[in-house]
């Protein structure tokens, strides 16, 4: 079984960031750390999220980034990029988001962690690097990184590596999972095919359930007009 290596283990508080007059609390800037620490069911000890509702929790707590994108995004951006740019807490070397897929577990030291959405990139990235159009960027680019949820709490030292233990059955990728979100929005089979996912993370699961319900009121607005 092939071992994913850990890059970086980074963790960072909430902390303020502006881009001209708009001042927000985010927990986007890491650091690369070089000792043991545990992971919990909702974070690193030592990490955190400026924006509860939309960053975090049970689904969202830990964020995963691989390092094969860092050579696109320094050319795209003009600067060299230290571990954790993005905002996430492992920089992975050997999985990316075409490798893994949704409801997919893994060995990380003591914990076991396990794949429960793509992450969704937000403003604060365009914060971050001064640029409106990042989030955009990132969406359309695909390389999103993605978000693990923790089945099993345990210590994690910089030096280990990632243990897949279980591939989903249904074997949606995290690729997958983008382009039905943010591409191929009326892909329903494809989308029908994702909710079977019972780990699918719940926000994601709700925005697709509700396009599936948009769908089947459209139809059946055509079929009263035609009688």
């Amino acid at each position: 079984m092939k071992a994913v290596a850990v890059r970086s283990l980074n963790v960072g508080k909430p902390s303020e960031l502006s881009f001209g007059t708009k001042r927000v609390t985010t927990g986007i800037r890491k650091k690369s750390i070089s000792v043991p620490v545990l992971l919990t069911a909702l974070n690193f000890e030592g990490d955190g999220q400026g924006d509860l509702v939309h960053h975090g929790g049970i689904d969202k707590a830990v964020c995963a980034y691989p390092f094969e994108h860092y050579s696109y995004w320094e050319t795209q951006l003009g600067r060299t990029l230290p571990y954790g740019a993005f905002g996430e807490n492992l920089t992975l070397h050997g999985l990316t988001e075409k490798e893994v897929c949704i409801g997919d577990s893994f060995q990380l030291g003591e914990a076991i962690v396990e794949v429960s959405q793509p992450r969704q990139p937000c403003f604060k990235l365009a914060l971050l690097y001064e640029r409106k159009d990042m989030p955009l960027l990132v969406q359309n680019s695909g390389f999103t990184g993605f978000y693990f949820r923790v089945l099993q709490e345990g210590m994690v030292s910089p030096s280990d590596h990632l243990m897949r233990l279980h591939s989903h059955e249904k074997a949606i990728s995290v690729a997958e999972a983008n382009r039905l979100m943010h591409h191929d929005k009326k892909d329903w089979e494809g989308i029908q095919r994702i909710l079977e996912v019972s780990e699918l993370s719940v926000n994601w699961r709700t925005t697709f359930e509700k396009r599936l319900e948009g769908d089947e009121g459209d139809a059946s607005a055509r079929l009263l007009g035609q009688n």
